[in-house]
């Protein structure tokens, strides 16, 4: 396979990834996310963020965070977002500090 070809494929997964989440299920909060598998939505779009200032793209987590969900961060939580139990917020500070923060 040529490089332009394995490039196309894998932003044609990215974005049935994206659409899947953030059309598909929404039900499927990112706190559970994280606590199962060390990412969710919001490192998605810090991903798409970082690509895009390593190639010199000036942009921030907020408008990263938009152009991802296709909505603002406070639209996505008031439709979609549910509260967290204690115990759940509880294993995402274990998961975060695991999966997000920076350990070097």
């Amino acid at each position: 396979m040529d490089a332009q070809t394995q490039l196309e494929l894998e932003a044609a997964a990215f974005r049935a990834l994206r659409k899947h989440l953030m059309e598909e299920r929404t039900d499927v909060q990112n706190i559970d996310m994280m606590n199962l598998t060390g990412f969710c939505r919001n490192c998605l779009s810090r991903w798409y963020q970082e690509a895009a200032n390593a190639r010199g793209i000036e942009m921030s987590k907020d408008e990263a965070r938009e152009l991802f969900y296709g909505m603002t961060m406070a639209e996505w939580k008031a439709n979609y977002q549910t509260d967290a139990s204690p115990q759940k917020q509880a294993d995402f500070e274990v998961a975060f500090k695991e999966n997000v923060t920076d350990k070097s």
